[in-house]
């Protein structure tokens, strides 16, 4: 496997969190000579807190190596493995002194201690992981509740999993340190008095532990919940205005959509099709057409409701002006296009006009073709399914893929523009390999039309078998 891109990851982590503290690349030693291997790396001066040397790695930007003489308790030490916990631990008493009532108190504190194991090893490591100091064990990442929620969103965004979380009071590096470590887990915790103290955490501050790959998932993650419009910081919606212009339409529309694209008897199988600009998109829909699967075409319905007469149309001119009609008086798209590029709020503007017409369209072809074909398998060619978050309306997802290098050349040629601007183009938007996530069936179209027939037939073998499923009361996917 490739060794991540560190720098990379990070420095697109703390944009997109806006992180305040480095995060903390973690690694225990098996040999404290291994430390010597790792450049830039300083030993404490005295005997220290582990949450002090976390403080040195992620505020002041340290590389930090410690070793059994170089932690002030056997409480910090013993936690990493790197000494067993003494009697004076093990029966209660250290913590009887401040934290707990009595010594058998105390005692079921030390045993609800996760512990890496001891005489694996004698050393830990730690330094800012933006610098690729060495390969982690794990990943910690501190910052406020709003942070973390998002961090935990991202996580979540792809294999879904319910998080548990564990709080064992004072002690709390090993919540998610030892867990991390131990599990391959992400574990959140909240920093505890002593590291506040001695640590430096801050009042808002929470941390969590990561396996190396899921912090690279997390940053996916964040990316495309940006591009959804979750971000940090979590701008506020009044409690007392009405809500429903920051809400995804689809949120208060869900219900009748999804009847509506049920239409008729609701035997239909409605596919989408998408990928990446010139993928090859057009030809898989030509080839499912041949097999018998009515099209349903988004790009040729957008263009038909914003033509002169319509309200897509005059809203568009009332809003932007004259500026974005062509000669022949339709709209000019590039100019349109320009207009919005980069510009959130004005793209939002042009969707308000032209996605209610397209949605109507859409929905009276479903009711056109069921009417016809009560159980039909519609395809439905949208380019910015995954964009524009369209996934629920479909009963299953086909992307149409090739290799970035092959969409490149296709696009240059396809348009007779320089790789510098097919570059610029295939920048402007979701980068293809993304979309598969969202795939249930991937069309591979590098390879000549016989071998992408092949795949389709195959792929609509698959969508027959779906909706005879359906038809019998069964598993209504693709």
């Amino acid at each position: 496997m490739n060794k991540p891109d560190w720098e990379k990851i990070v420095r697109r982590l703390e944009r997109l969190l806006r992180l305040k503290s480095f995060p903390v690349a973690f690694k225990m030693l098996g040999k404290e000579a291994d430390l010597e291997a790792i450049p830039f790396l300083r030993r404490p001066g005295a005997a220290l807190t582990f949450c002090q040397m976390l403080n040195l790695a992620r505020n002041f930007d340290w590389t930090v190596g410690a070793a059994l003489k170089d932690f002030i308790f056997p409480s910090c030490s013993s936690i990493l493995g790197l000494r067993e916990l003494p009697e004076s631990h093990r029966d209660g008493t250290f913590r009887s002194i401040v934290w707990v009532a009595t010594k058998a108190d105390g005692q079921r504190f030390e045993e609800a201690i996760p512990r890496l194991p001891t005489g694996d090893f004698e050393a830990v490591a730690l330094a800012p992981l933006v610098y690729n100091p060495f390969p982690p064990d794990l990943v910690l990442v501190y910052g406020n509740p709003a942070q973390m929620i998002l961090l935990i969103n991202a996580l979540q965004f792809t294999d879904y999993e319910v998080f548990k979380f564990y709080c064992v009071g004072e002690s709390s590096c090993a919540d998610a340190v030892v867990r991390c470590f131990r599990d391959k887990k992400p574990y959140l915790a909240l920093p505890c008095y002593g590291e506040r103290r001695f640590g430096h955490a801050q009042d808002d501050e929470l941390v969590m532990a990561l396996p190396p790959a899921a912090l690279e998932k997390a940053v996916r993650g964040l990316d495309t919940l940006y591009r959804r419009g979750v971000r940090y910081p979590i701008t506020y919606a009044g409690a007392e205005n009405d809500l429903s212009r920051v809400f995804p339409p689809a949120y208060l529309q869900l219900e009748e959509m999804m009847a509506r694209v049920r239409a008729g008897s609701g035997r239909h199988l409605l596919v989408g099709v998408t990928g990446g600009i010139a993928a090859g998109k057009s030809t898989v829909s030509r080839m499912l057409a041949e097999l018998g699967s009515p099209l349903i075409d988004f790009d040729e319905i957008a263009r038909r409701v914003v033509e002169p007469g319509t309200p897509g149309f005059a809203g568009i001119v009332e809003y932007f002006g004259r500026q974005v009609l062509a000669d022949d008086g339709r709209l000019d798209r590039k100019k349109l296009s320009d207009i919005v590029f980069g510009d959130i709020e004005k793209r939002k503007k042009l969707e308000s006009f032209t996605h209610p017409p397209i949605y109507e369209e859409f929905f009276s072809r479903i009711e056109e073709i069921t009417a016809r074909q009560p159980e039909a398998i519609i395809q439905v060619a949208v380019p910015l399914l995954v964009e524009l978050n369209l996934q629920y309306l479909f009963d299953s997802i086909m992307v149409v893929w090739v290799p970035p290098e092959v969409q490149l050349e296709r696009l240059m040629a396809r348009d007779g523009i320089t790789r510098e601007a097919a570059a610029r183009i295939l920048k402007a938007q979701l980068p293809i390999d993304e979309k598969l996530q969202f795939a249930d069936q991937v069309i591979d179209n590098r390879g000549d039309l016989e071998e992408t027939r092949k795949q389709v037939l195959k792929a609509w073998k698959k969508l027959r078998t779906a909706a005879g499923r359906r038809l019998s009361g069964g598993d209504d996917g693709g």
